[in-house]
């Protein structure tokens, strides 16, 4: 079988950066720290009837590829057979020449497919639908053997408090499998008091999870901080917040409480409300996270379900989101220093989606660092719309150059799918590609050991030592 596309030295332009991926990063094991994945579907090693289930179900990417190139809903999101949806997408494959689709296409047919002797289109769709349906029949294609072949060891979910994470707990009792599957703390809709409705029936399920009557704010924060202690209970180390920006307004803690009882009894909050309840949250969780020794992560700047008509129609996370302008210096700057002048700054991973507010970022981090641990407070990896080529170029452009590169902890799915394990191996032959041409131009030293030192801690060490997770720091010694 001859590779037609994504050849072993796909996107390595030089030789330094041949020898940098094949040598130190190719084979490194994948911490995946940021994940969407299904812990239900992992506990059950579940098993995917069809290469539609896997590949395309929940596949906003994919989705919005498609509605572009004129494809009907019915074919995407709607009735249509599992086949029919897999050969829309067939012919929509060709037309995404220059979108990181199309790469990501053809990095998961080669891996765990073993399918790099033909592209995908509508000649080739046959063969590659029938191929891939009898290998997810075989036993190393479950979700769990998935995660085996791509060398996963450690995943972290994205979790909300009120879950129950009773699949985490089965698989902490499982010693048999060796993968790593731990919780993060996703406390969005503790904030979401921009609709009563919804809020209110959260903080009603949060008092059931917790057990906790929640009458005020004081024994709502107290339901929030138990299933807190009961997320650390089961491994979890990490925090995640989806929001348009870091809030920082000023807040009095008697408005808070006074906020908290006008929601609770379904009433509409004016726009300050809102934002000082969300200000006082964020802190409220930042100091939970810092009393624990978590990770904290801020996602922001994304512009939810733009798209009223479909919104309704398919609900979020179905491909219209977008790209915001949310300012974010200022906030962001209040909110560190606020929990910085009390010592109580977790560490911190910051991601951007506006790619304009690179330079902020990276230099808003180094207002923060401190002696105390390394890499403290760390820009994220380009993710969903900048997790390409190009915006994972700028992403280590605008690090290296304001901060410190070698400090970085590294790339993560954020993908739903158990097939987006190949974005580890594209940020890895990314980043070996940058660095191999700089090495080329007498930019860096060509000192392969030095380099390729800074390679294996950014795709792996740095991440076992910035978590604390329990693995080995450097897995090629053993």
């Amino acid at each position: 079988m001859s590779d037609v596309f994504i050849t072993k030295d796909f996107v390595l332009q030089n030789n330094a950066a041949i020898e940098l991926f094949h040598e130190y990063a190719r084979d490194l094991p994948i911490i995946d720290y940021h994940c969407h994945l299904p812990p239900l579907q992992i506990a059950d090693d579940h098993r995917f009837e069809n290469l539609t289930k896997i590949w395309l179900d929940g596949d906003h990417y994919k989705w919005r590829a498609m509605r572009t190139a004129g494809v009907d809903e019915r074919y995407i999101t709607g009735d249509a057979a599992d086949r029919e949806k897999f050969d829309r997408w067939a012919e929509t494959v060709p037309r995404t020449l220059r979108n990181p689709l199309y790469h990501w296409t053809h990095l998961e047919l080669k891996r765990p497919f073993g399918i790099s002797d033909r592209l995908l289109n509508p000649e080739t769709a046959p063969g590659i639908w029938d191929e891939c349906n009898a290998r997810l029949q075989e036993e190393g294609f479950s979700a769990r053997g998935i995660m085996k072949q791509m060398n996963v060891v450690l995943v972290c979910t994205t979790d909300d408090p009120t879950d129950s994470l009773d699949a985490h707990a089965r698989m902490l009792d499982e010693p048999s499998f060796d993968v790593q599957v731990l919780p993060a703390f996703r406390p969005d809709r503790a904030m979401a008091v921009d609709a009563p409705g919804p809020f209110n029936a959260w903080v009603d399920k949060l008092a059931d999870a917790s057990n906790t009557d929640v009458k005020d704010f004081d024994s709502f924060l107290e339901a929030i901080r138990q299933r807190h202690d009961h997320f650390h209970a089961l491994g979890c180390r990490l925090s995640d917040h989806g929001v348009e920006t870091l809030y920082a307004e000023p807040f009095g803690r008697s408005d808070i409480l006074a906020i908290f009882r006008r929601i609770r009894r379904g009433n509409e909050l004016r726009p300050e409300e809102i934002l000082a309840f969300k200000s006082a949250m964020l802190h409220e969780l930042a100091v939970m996270d810092h009393e624990k020794g978590w990770v904290q992560q801020f996602h922001f700047g994304v512009m939810r379900n733009n798209n009223t008509r479909m919104f309704e129609r398919l609900g979020p996370d179905t491909g219209f989101d977008s790209i915001g302008d949310f300012p974010v210096a200022q906030g962001m700057s209040r909110l560190l220093d606020h929990l910085d002048r009390d010592e109580r700054l977790a560490k911190t991973i910051l991601y951007n989606i506006n790619p304009a507010q690179n330079e902020i970022i990276a230099t808003m981090l180094g207002n923060f660092q401190d002696g105390h641990a390394p890499g403290k407070m760390q820009m994220g990896s380009g993710w969903w719309f900048l997790d390409t080529k190009d915006g994972m170029e700028r992403q280590l452009g605008a690090l290296s150059n304001m901060g410190l590169l070698s400090q970085f902890v590294g790339m993560l799915t954020d993908s739903r799918s158990f097939l987006s394990y190949t974005r580890h191996e594209y940020f890895r032959r990314i980043l070996c590609n940058l660095l191999g041409a700089e090495m080329e131009q007498g930019l860096i030293p060509r000192d392969m050991a030095l380099v390729g030192s800074m390679v294996r801690d950014i795709c792996y060490s740095n991440a076992v030592r910035y978590f604390g997770f329990d693995l080995p720091e450097k897995p090629w010694t053993n």
